[in-house]
């Protein structure tokens, strides 16, 4: 008997309350069927996350940074991998609790439209095309090969529109073009759709020309399904149903609320709000066959998974892969594609024997190479370490300053910046570990007073007034930022010998890092955002226009453009004509990444990722591997 019939027949033997509760993130056991407690709701964004020990990737835009979808696909199979190990213990317990499950609620990829957005670090930047092949090979990695079975699901997120401001994300309507629409934000939903095959979709906080998108037929039936063919089933993110009554005003109350998410198409809840679809199916808001259907989704899925079938192949997957060697060496692969060098007057690679200065508030942050989303890895290399790991001369530590905050405020406090004016003086050349961290930018929750976005791109003050005061040393000076979204790094580029922009960059980052400044890697990563001189060069960060932002459509000049990465190699560079573009596409040569520059949008339907050998560029950049 096949998946679909076997979800019929068990859902046929259930009561109404208990097809309900099947609906729920939280699902309880129904002994009498031999269904276990099951909770939805699992992380992995990069890694295993919110479950222990697992192998802490780079996050997601640290990954789009080395243009590798090949890479990308590993990654995703060793995710996967270790998934499935915790699973195959936790289910001993008689069920699954939170972070637990074989339903992966990532990747995220939304379109990185505004460096000041908390949660860009979360996605493959701002290009569609990069972000849908970087997604395709992530699903693929995680859900594996086996025609029978999937090893896991993954849940592409925030559909749709859904880019900031965090702190609006439960009210805000998103009014865009249709080009927009569809080029932009919805380019790579249907891209991983068709090409992966993902099992469910997660619906965003936020509305799209007034409805919710948790309960938008036009989103959910009319594009989703009909138009990009989508068979899996639909989550909302979490609270969102309770928002079409609380701060969207579309519905009166949770009765209202739950019906219209079912009724749109929406499968599974997270949050509570679909306790009340017994009392919708009583006022006649909807009916049982509706709740039947979406039932029956769920279950098809965790039949696919093999939780019902002791002869699921990846029931079979050892605790061992947990943190193994095989994927630590991916890791510190990843990790040293993920670093992008933007300025190099010839100082780097350095010389083992040389006497350094590790100054910044970042050095030693364990924050920054995990991100958010993240496992607990069991070694981790930060900066400092990893320096220290490689360098043969003396390595001098100060932090030298908070990374926001002017911590000299009374005659009690410390004075890092004097430590730092030290360590200087006794060093050859200095490196300074600057930026932003994981507590600046994310995700709008409570701790963060329900924000989650930066107001500016600027590099924090304090952090400006460390910088200059190091100048005055005139001493060579590498200056690393490290971040999950672009800063302003003009004066860096300015006067810096060279400038490394480390996206967070997994467990391993340090490691990854002292490599390409002592010459053991070349660095290879490209810039998957733009790198603006400044604020002001952004349009309203509410409005959701492309015009003027992202290298498709900002008509500035940058301080580091999209695709932007140097190399310790000569690399030339050359600009593709559109005919050109037409001659790779149709060679035979192994496929390399490239990423489209739009002239017009006419040119999507021209470029896919090649493999080709040429030199990066424009019309398309490329990089060869």
């Amino acid at each position: 008997m096949d998946f679909f019939k076997r979800a019929v027949e068990l859902v046929s033997k259930m009561t109404l309350h208990e097809k309900i509760s099947q609906m729920q993130y939280e699902s309880p056991a129904i002994e009498r069927l031999g269904i276990p407690a099951y909770n939805w709701w699992n992380e992995s964004l990069h890694g295993v996350a919110r479950s222990g020990t697992a192998t802490v990737f780079p996050q997601s835009i640290a990954m789009a940074a080395s243009f590798n979808d090949k890479l990308m696909e590993k990654v995703g199979i060793a995710i996967s991998d270790e998934v499935r190990a915790k699973y195959n213990q936790y289910k001993k317990f008689n069920g699954t609790e939170i972070y637990q499950g074989l339903t992966c609620w990532s990747p995220n990829i939304n379109i990185f439209r505004d460096p000041r957005w908390g949660r860009g670090h979360e996605t493959y930047g701002e290009d569609p095309l990069l972000t849908a092949k970087m997604g395709t090979a992530y699903v693929k990695g995680m859900q594996g090969y086996d025609k029978k079975y999937r090893k896991v699901d993954c849940t592409l997120k925030h559909y749709a529109v859904h880019s900031g401001p965090e702190s609006q994300r439960h009210s805000f309507n998103a009014e865009v073009t249709e080009q927009d629409l569809y080029e932009t934000y919805l380019y790579a939903f249907e891209y991983c759709i068709k090409h992966a095959d993902p099992s469910a979709i997660m619906g965003a906080y936020n509305r799209v020309y007034g409805e919710p998108c948790c309960g938008s037929s036009f989103l959910l039936d009319k594009i989703l399904r009909k138009q990009f063919g989508f068979s899996g089933y639909v989550v909302s993110d979490c609270g969102a149903i309770c928002d079409f009554h609380k701060y969207h005003k579309v519905t009166e109350n949770e009765t209202q609320s739950a019906a219209l998410a079912v009724k749109s198409g929406c499968d599974l809840n997270c949050g509570d709000t679909y306790k009340w679809l017994n009392a919708a199916v009583k006022d006649g808001l909807l009916s049982e066959e509706d709740i039947t259907k979406s039932a029956e989704r769920l279950f098809y899925t965790r039949f696919r998974l093999g939780m019902f079938d002791e002869d699921c192949l990846y029931n079979n997957i050892p605790y061992s892969k947990i943190c193994c060697k095989k994927h630590k060496k991916l890791n510190l692969e990843m990790a040293h594609q993920s670093i992008v060098m933007l300025k190099n007057d010839g100082i780097l690679p350095l010389s083992r024997n040389i006497n350094l200065a590790v100054i910044g508030p970042n050095a030693d942050d364990l924050s920054v190479l995990l991100s958010n989303y993240n496992g607990t890895p069991d070694d981790h290399y930060t900066f400092l370490r990893g320096i220290k790991k490689e360098c043969k001369g003396n390595v001098i530590y100060a932090r030298g300053c908070h990374p926001t905050e002017d911590e000299s405020t009374s005659r009690y406090s410390e004075h890092p910046l004097r430590e730092a004016l030290i360590a200087a003086e006794h060093s050859d050349i200095i490196i300074m570990c600057m930026g932003i961290n994981p507590s600046i930018e994310g995700e709008e929750s409570l701790h963060r007073g329900f924000k989650g976005d930066r107001e500016s791109i600027e590099m924090p003050e304090i952090q400006q007034k460390l910088f200059n005061e190091i100048l005055k040393k005139d001493k060579p000076i590498i200056f690393i930022n490290i971040s999950g979204s672009c800063v302003d790094l003009s004066m860096p580029d300015e006067k810096a010998n060279a400038v490394i922009q480390c996206f967070y960059p997994g467990a391993l980052g340090g490691i990854a890092l002292a490599d390409i400044l002592f010459g053991k890697k070349s660095p290879s990563g490209r810039l998957p955002v733009t790198f603006y001189k400044n604020t002001s060069d952004l349009p309203n960060f509410e409005d959701y226009s492309m015009k003027g932002i992202t290298y498709r459509f900002f008509e500035g000049k940058p301080v580091y453009r999209f695709g932007y990465g140097l190399t310790y190699a000569d690399v030339k560079e050359e600009w593709l004509d559109e005919h050109t573009v037409r001659l790779i596409n149709n060679s035979d040569t192994d496929t390399l990444y490239s990423v489209l520059r739009y002239q017009d949008n006419t040119m999507r339907k021209l470029l896919d990722f090649k493999k080709v050998k040429l030199h990066r560029k424009s019309m398309m950049m490329v990089k060869f591997r």
